[in-house]
């Protein structure tokens, strides 16, 4: 699989978070598909195929989620926690993406499952420099479950 099929499911509320992940991802010429939802409900919609979200060739599930911490509906480590109880899903890695330095969070979040927490960046070239990295590793140095021989 080419890694410019390799989806990234991006979790966040935060209209100008989007546009300046989306706009990192560009500057950083990763030709990755991204697909946003706004609220955990929504994520776990997506991630589960559940109408809207059923059409997989349209919502494939991601090869990477950036899952932001306070979110509407259902929080950040709310869907982490349901993602991990999906023996389908649970190898989906998650960097939890979020504006929370908060000790409890980030030790509730590994708790949880997930493989990175990054405190979002105050500038547009830190928040590059984080895309950068997040896009080398884990979009492809890192090796993912599919695509090992069993």
């Amino acid at each position: 699989m080419r890694t410019d099929e390799l989806g990234v499911l991006v979790v966040e509320d935060d209209s100008t978070d989007v546009l300046m992940i989306r706009r990192a991802f560009k500057k950083s010429h990763l030709l990755n598909p991204l697909h946003v939802v706004d609220n955990g409900d929504a994520a776990v919609d997506y991630l589960a195929g559940r109408p809207p979200y059923d059409d997989r060739t349209q919502h494939p599930l991601p090869a990477l989620i950036l899952l932001d911490l306070k979110l509407p509906r259902r929080s950040g480590l709310e869907v982490l926690e349901w993602l991990r109880s999906q023996p389908g899903l649970r190898r989906i890695p998650v960097v939890m993406l979020t504006s929370s330095m908060e000790s409890t969070d980030v030790r509730r979040a590994y708790d949880l499952g997930c493989n990175s927490y990054l405190v979002k960046p105050v500038s547009f070239e830190g928040l590059l420099d984080a895309v950068k990295a997040l896009g080398v590793y884990w979009l492809l140095l890192n090796r993912r479950p599919d695509t090992e021989v069993a």
